[in-house]
């Protein structure tokens, strides 16, 4: 009876030893199959956007950083101290050339002009009675002379008083916008203190420097385009006017001055944006969409699609990386200086899943 069930026991055992080898076996066939399958037929197609290398007309550009700075503008500052007896101005407000802003107080030198004045009136009297007596010889040369001198100090004496007078009525040097009051009524003033700065808005100069193997691709009449943050959809037109006689020993670069028209205030002098000047002749040069460049330490290349034949006989699209050398990016597009072909079909998205080499199905990109 032990025996009769040991019998079976190794039966049953090696019925299922028989199985598992069958299995395994049939597997491992099965996989050998789909490996060969694979060999003939290489790896899955990937599904890529493709689009064609194009020729524009390309100009060489350059982009710095400019100053806005005022035609005309300057910090007011006293020539005279003293106390400020008027303010006839608001801050923000445009002001005319020769409009009274501010007046100091002159006390002292309207009493010294009206001095000044008697001495005067009494030199001219004195100036005509003795030219009346050197007429009549009753009177030497010398004495006509020192009445001269007389009448021409006590003029002097009138006019230096004016001049001051003139000076404590502090005017608008030129028309334009005056700034936040820095001063209020009855303060002390000195010659260093600062009364509000005073700016020509329109036009406006745009300051940058370039640097000196440019120098030759620059003139006056040029057109550059200033954008600013404050008005980032919006482009400002200037026009170059003058290039700076001599280039910068420390850093080898030459200020350029460009206009502005500023008809609308819309800038100030003071801030800063980004100008924008093409430079020499417009050149036909090979541009693919920005997104088809990959960049690596290495080098920047592209997925380009070739066409490669099987080992089962197929033929079919394959993306083959491409090195390539670019030229600058506008807008949407980057100039290729080389590596490329005009026609030539490029990967424009799905490159992650890309190696070199592995077939691609693909479909224009849309525009």
């Amino acid at each position: 009876m032990i025996k009769s069930k040991k019998r079976i026991l190794v039966r049953t055992g090696i019925v299922v030893l028989v199985a598992l080898v069958l299995l395994l076996g049939i597997k491992f066939w099965l996989g050998y199959e789909q490996y060969q399958a694979m060999a003939r037929r290489g790896p899955m197609p990937v599904s890529v956007t493709v689009a064609s290398v194009s020729s524009m007309s390309w100009r060489t550009e350059f982009h710095a950083v400019a100053d806005l700075l005022a035609v005309s503008g300057v910090e007011l500052t006293p020539q005279l101290s003293g106390e400020i007896t008027s303010l006839d101005f608001h801050s923000g407000e445009y002001v005319h050339r020769g409009q009274l802003l501010l007046e100091i107080d002159n006390s002292n030198q309207l009493a010294q002009l009206a001095s000044d004045h008697a001495a005067q009136q009494l030199a001219e009297v004195n100036y005509r009675r003795d030219q009346r007596l050197y007429q009549a010889k009753a009177v030497s040369r010398s004495v006509l002379d020192t009445a001269i001198a007389d009448r021409n100090s006590a003029r002097a004496a009138v006019a230096n008083d004016e001049a001051t007078l003139r000076k404590l009525a502090f005017r608008a040097p030129f028309s334009g916008w005056i700034g936040v009051r820095d001063v209020s009524l009855g303060q002390y003033l000195t010659p260093s203190t600062t009364i509000a700065a005073l700016n020509v808005w329109n036009p406006l100069r745009v300051q940058f420097t370039v640097p000196q193997n440019q120098m030759p691709l620059l003139h006056p009449g040029q057109t550059v385009r200033l954008t600013v943050d404050s008005y980032p959809d919006q482009v400002f037109k200037a026009r170059v006017i003058a290039l700076s006689s001599r280039v910068n020993p420390a850093t080898r670069n030459i200020t350029v001055d460009a206009d502005l028209a500023n008809a609308h205030d819309l800038l100030r002098p003071g801030m800063f944006g980004e100008v924008t000047i093409r430079l020499g002749k417009p050149q036909m040069r090979l541009v693919v969409p920005r997104e088809a460049i990959t960049y690596s330490t290495f080098g920047d290349y592209v997925y380009v699609i070739h066409h490669r034949k099987f080992p089962d006989g197929q033929r079919l699209p394959v993306a083959i990386a491409t090195s390539v050398r670019t030229g600058a990016t506008r807008g949407v597009r980057t100039s290729v200086l080389s590596g490329l072909k005009l026609g030539e079909q490029v990967v424009v998205a799905g490159q992650v899943k890309l190696r070199s080499g592995m077939p691609v199905v693909f479909h224009p990109a849309s525009h």
